[in-house]
């Protein structure tokens, strides 16, 4: 049996289990992404914090990313190296995939 998560439900779970992992309009990015996914390949996902946590990190910018991938020098280098990038609204953060 599933159960529709509303973004408050998305929010809330994290909010409870790892409160400091991506800020709320990162966490509004990756839902609105995961929403999405779900969608467009017609599979349903499992809402689990501490995987989500796991295979996914916000970024304040590029030089924050840069200090833990040298090899990395523009936002074009990240999206060739991550299969998933997802900017957060009008900021320079973002959330990738990790690798």
């Amino acid at each position: 049996m599933k159960k529709s998560v509303s973004i408050t439900d998305f929010m809330d779970a994290f909010t409870k289990m790892r409160p400091s992992n991506f800020t709320y309009e990162g966490l509004e990015c990756l839902y609105n992404y995961l929403i999405d996914f779900e969608r467009d390949t017609d599979t349903e996902i499992e809402l689990d914090v501490i995987d989500l946590c796991c295979n996914y990190s916000e970024w304040d910018n590029l030089e924050e990313y840069k200090k833990s991938y040298s090899s990395i020098n523009s936002i074009k280098d990240i999206k060739f190296a991550t299969p998933i990038f997802i900017p957060i609204f009008k900021t320079d953060r973002f959330i990738t995939q990790n690798h």
